[in-house]
Formats: C-alpha cells, sequence, structure tokens
C-alpha cells in the first residue's frame, strides 16, 4: 500500500507504526508518521526511537513542569514537551528531530504550528537513555549547533551528568560553567539548575524547586 494511502489508513487503526523499512522522502514522512509514533527523520533515514523509561519519564515530567512553571510565571515563552517535533535546517537540508523538552522565547513564537516548531527552538534539553547516547551527545549536538539553537542541555542520568551548552557567535557551542553547584541559562534570564536535585533518591517536589526559582 502506497505511504499516502497508509496515511489514511492509520484512521481507522492509529497505534505505533513500525519501520516503513526504507529511506522516505519529507512528505512521505510527515503522511505516514502518526501521533503514537515517536519518530526522526534525517536524511531520508526514519529513526524510531524506543519507548522511554519510567526513569527517563520523570526526569522530563520533572523538569518540564519547573520550565514551563517559571517562563509562564515570567512570561518569557513557552515550554513544549516530549512529542513536539522540531523541523530544523542543517546545512542547507531539512531534519526533523524529537527533543525531549524546547522552549521558544516569546518574541519568536510565530515558530510554533500545531504540532512542530518550524526552525531552531532557543533551548532545547535531552535525556540520555541508553540507545541515544551517541545520538544526544554527537548527532544532536551537531545539528542543534549548525541550526542556530541557543542553548543545549544535556541530562545524563546514565553517568550522573549535566552539561549545557551556549551558542557562541562563531555558532560554535561552549560549555556553560557549573558554578557554586549551579547552572545557570541565559536564554531563559534566572532560571537555573542544580543537578545535584536530580542525583537524589528521589526528585523534589516541583513546588520547592519553583520557590528556589523565586516564582513559588
Amino acid at each position: 500500500m502506497p505511504v499516502l494511502e497508509r496515511a489514511k489508513a492509520r484512521e481507522l487503526n492509529d497505534d505505533i507504526l513500525p519501520h516503513p523499512g526504507r529511506k522516505m522522502t519529507e512528505e512521505e514522512f510527515v503522511a505516514w508518521c502518526n501521533d503514537k509514533t515517536k519518530a526522526e527523520w534525517v536524511d531520508g533515514e526514519v529513526i524510531i526511537m524506543s519507548p522511554a523509561s519510567g526513569e527517563h519519564v520523570d526526569y522530563a515530567f520533572f523538569l518540564m513542569s519547573i520550565m514551563h512553571e517559571y517562563a509562564a510565571e515570567k512570561d518569557l515563552g513557552l515550554v513544549r514537551g516530549t512529542e513536539f517535533l522540531v523541523r530544523l535546517r542543517v546545512d542547507g537540508k531539512f531534519r526533523r528531530r524529537v527533543p525531549d523538552i524546547i522552549f521558544v522565547a516569546k518574541p519568536r513564537l510565530h515558530i510554533l504550528r500545531p504540532n512542530h516548531a518550524e526552525g531552531a527552538p532557543d533551548l532545547v534539553v535531552e535525556i540520555v537513555s541508553e540507545d541515544s547516547t551517541a545520538r544526544d551527545w554527537r548527532d544532536k549536538y551537531l545539528d542543534y549547533q549548525a541550526a542556530g539553537v541557543r542553548e543545549y542541555w544535556i541530562v545524563d542520568p546514565l553517568s550522573k551528568k549535566v552539561e549545557a551548552y551556549s551558542l557562541g557567535r562563531d555558532r560554535k557551542y561552549r560549555l556553560i560553567a557549573e558554578q557554586a553547584g549551579v547552572i545557570r541559562s541565559s536564554v531563559l534570564p534566572g532560571f537555573f539548575l542544580k543537578p545535584a536535585w536530580l542525583w537524589q533518591s528521589r526528585l523534589p517536589r516541583t513546588k520547592q524547586v519553583l520557590r528556589e526559582l523565586g516564582v513559588g
């Protein structure tokens, strides 16, 4: 069955789709991928993401919650979560990535579409899983840098490490230094993360963290 016909058929069977087994054009990918299939499109290749672990979901929910509330309280822009796709221009070609968390600043909200961002978000957070180590630390790092994502944060529960990078005028990432146990964002003014929050036996309550951030 042709891809576009399968796209219509999925309305009757809206489940996670198996890998198509071949390269696709961007138009084919958009028609093929449904709301339940978390997949990326890179140079024609379809990358289906493995189901997230409970730990991954917990970290994503915690970080998205505090970033969302902070951005909303300060009226800085919008935060979107793990199902929101971004369409990036990398080396003259488009790619479709699915970050764990994105932030788009208020002056650039026009890039947001109903189910994706048309262009580079201002900040991206990726949470490393066992199957995504190389993708998050290398492939996406290079894509986000080339596309102009102003800050890229990588949370790695496997090594209990958080690194954040800021895009310089030369369009190269530079590590944001952790100072006194705190990593501060310049894209989300006043927002900071204490990596120690993440490596406790239990994640802190959102309200507690927001009070530390001055919005609780």
